[in-house]
């Protein structure tokens, strides 16, 4: 037990203040009142970072899930590199990097971003 507290404390602590740590594990970092970034997160695909995008927005933004959001850095994603966020349409990447249909450009609801979290098992509907 003593060892499972020593784990999860070195843990908080390796993570930036600023730092929010999504459902699925990834990280969230801010980069300005309306940019965000999901850095890279091991064998993460682009369904991981909108699950922790849509996760960040809804439960640290507190944004209602019709609400867009827009990927900011245009794919492809280099191996390493982060994912780039926004809640400013003006800051929207071409596309989302997913196959979406019915989607334009690189929004999409926090509501969708997060139904990509449900493969975790701890997606909440309300």
């Amino acid at each position: 037990m003593r060892f499972a507290a020593t784990l999860l404390l070195a843990l908080v602590l390796a993570t930036p203040a600023a730092a929010f740590r999504a459902q699925n594990g990834l990280i969230v970092e801010v980069e300005g009142p309306e940019r965000f970034a999901v850095p890279f997160g091991g064998l993460a695909g682009p369904s991981d970072f909108w699950c922790a995008a849509g996760d960040y927005a809804y439960r640290r933004l507190g944004l209602p899930t019709n609400q867009l959001i827009y990927r900011a850095s245009e794919p492809p994603r280099r191996s390493g590199e982060p994912m780039r966020f926004s809640t400013n349409p003006s800051d929207s990447a071409s596309s989302t990097g997913l196959l979406v249909l019915g989607s334009k450009g690189g929004g999409l609801t926090i509501g969708m971003a997060r139904a990509f979290c449900q493969t975790s098992g701890e997606f909440d509907f309300d």
